[in-house]
């Protein structure tokens, strides 16, 4: 079993930054792919960024490509994200998530959530 918190989320400006933290219990964390999802209001939960168990190899949606960066420390058992150049369209309910799978939208533990809400 792995329990999952999230923080960081909160209410920025457009293009501001917010870094995201997701803190694991037990000490297998570094044995899973780790994942950040979000749920805007009436969406569907979307795949965010990823990041392998290793940290070697990290995956992101395009839509924020180049903006945003995933990042573990198996120290810690915990993983950021990084959000940069944030939009309005960034706003939405932010998961964080673990799983074994090679795919990685396919999660067996969840966060949570923080909100993270970007004004224009």
């Amino acid at each position: 079993q792995v329990q999952l918190i999230e923080s960081g989320g909160g209410l920025v400006q457009a293009g501001g930054s917010l870094r995201l933290s997701c803190v694991a219990s037990g000490r297998t964390f570094s044995s899973y792919n780790m994942g950040w999802f979000r749920q805007a209001p009436g969406k569907e939960r979307e795949f965010v960024a990823g990041i392998r168990w290793s940290g070697g190899s990290t995956y992101y949606a395009d839509s924020v490509k180049g903006r945003f960066t995933i990042s573990r420390d198996n120290a810690k058992n915990t993983v950021y994200l990084q959000m940069n150049s944030l939009k309005a369209e960034d706003t939405a309910v932010y998961y964080c998530a673990a799983g074994r799978s090679t795919n990685l939208y396919t999660m067996d533990y969840w966060g949570k959530g923080t909100l993270v809400t970007v004004s224009s």
